[in-house]
């Protein structure tokens, strides 16, 4: 789950990381109330969950309480890379002297966190990835052993902080770490952390994607996702109890289980298709639970096939078969599904798959082969 910045901001505080006071409007009125009580100069700043609000015009100064009411309306209601802002967020500006990056994450492939600090912040850090990899460093931390003072203080240091801005910038590195793994995340991101001419460090914005496989843990991550920015396909998921992702292309993945879902993803890329969603039924596969998952892939007007990959283990070939078979008598599909039944019984599976066989269902016993399909038919139109 993503954070909007000022819900990033408030998770950060909890964790002792230093942040701007500021607060939450949904009207100018109500931007010129909080202003006036913050004092001026504020920064009026869009709340939407993606990059390039700055050049896009939604992060602008207010020096009084008519500036604050014109960049509050012109802001709130305004299209960001298709993000509609409905809400803003106002602090008191800071005096910057320099601005830095900072940012904890998991690193799959090492099984470990990562730590990268550069001095460069302020801009995207794809874009300093690119042109002077050197600028940023990473550090790779055991989970098992955390992340130390220490630590910090020499990764701000070969980082090539400024030297005032040192010890501030590791105790907040600390802090974050802290927010990372205590705080069930994926991601803590700050661009930028920045040094004010007064010597102070803090977040001068928060990036936090929460692992939701933690939500069991955190019963106060509700007040979040009540705020989530989610598609009509995404929230028809929600509603049904399925992991959905919306994604850019056009074969609708239908898998039981996390990873096969990501290696159907895979495997469409492959053979030359772009998987429109990420979509894991779980174990399972009654008629209930694929009549829920054919309707929200069927909501997609970009889906031009479906691709339904399932695995029989404890669920048995035969039971999945039966619950396509009834989801087909319950939900109308526009465009050709191309169905792979492997595992337990899946012969079984099969024979009752035939029985409604047609150009719109098609039955394929291997993965690679049932991914060309869908591929195919969904570049033909068909």
């Amino acid at each position: 789950m993503d954070l909007f910045e000022y819900q990033g901001k408030q998770y950060f505080a909890r964790f002792g990381v230093p942040v701007s006071p500021g607060g939450i409007a949904t009207s100018p009125q109500e931007a010129v109330e909080l202003a006036e009580r913050l004092g001026y100069p504020v920064v009026v700043k869009a709340q939407v969950q993606v990059g390039g609000r700055g050049k896009a015009g939604g992060i602008k100064l207010a020096g009084d309480a008519e500036q604050a009411r014109a960049h509050a309306g012109s802001i709130l209601g305004m299209d960001i890379r298709g993000h509609v802002v409905r809400r803003v967020w106002l602090e008191r500006a800071s005096d910057i002297e320099r601005e830095y990056y900072a940012s904890f994450t998991l690193d799959r492939g090492a099984k470990d966190h990562l730590a990268m600090v550069s001095a460069k912040g302020g801009v995207e850090i794809e874009q300093v990835a690119a042109e002077d990899p050197a600028a940023i460093t990473r550090l790779h931390i055991d989970p098992y052993t955390g992340f130390s003072e220490a630590q910090a203080q020499r990764l701000v240091a070969d980082a090539g902080l400024d030297e005032r801005a040192r010890p501030g910038a590791a105790a907040v590195l600390v802090s974050l770490y802290r927010c990372f793994t205590e705080g069930d995340a994926d991601l803590v991101e700050v661009n930028p952390l920045v040094l004010t001419t007064d010597g102070r460090v803090k977040a001068l914005d928060a990036k936090v994607t929460l692992d939701d496989n933690a939500a069991f843990r955190h019963p106060e991550w509700e007040e979040f996702a009540g705020t989530a920015e989610l598609d009509e396909r995404e929230r028809h998921a929600r509603r049904a109890g399925l992991q959905y992702v919306g994604l850019d292309g056009f074969v609708g993945i239908i898998a039981n289980g996390a990873g096969l879902a990501m290696s159907t993803c895979d495997v469409v890329n492959q053979v030359g298709g772009r998987p429109a969603n990420f979509l894991d039924i779980g174990g399972g596969a009654s008629a209930e639970v694929m009549a829920s998952a054919l309707e929200v892939i069927s909501s997609d007007p970009s889906v031009r096939s479906i691709f339904v990959n399932i695995f029989g283990g404890i669920t048995r070939g035969e039971e999945v078969a039966n619950g396509i078979v009834t989801a087909l008598g319950r939900v109308d599909i526009k465009v050709p599904m191309v169905v792979r039944l492997d595992g337990t019984n899946a012969e079984e599976g099969r024979e009752i798959l035939r029985t409604v066989e047609s150009e719109m269902v098609i039955s394929s016993p291997n993965m690679m082969d049932a991914a060309r399909k869908a591929v195919d038919l969904a570049g033909s139109g068909k």
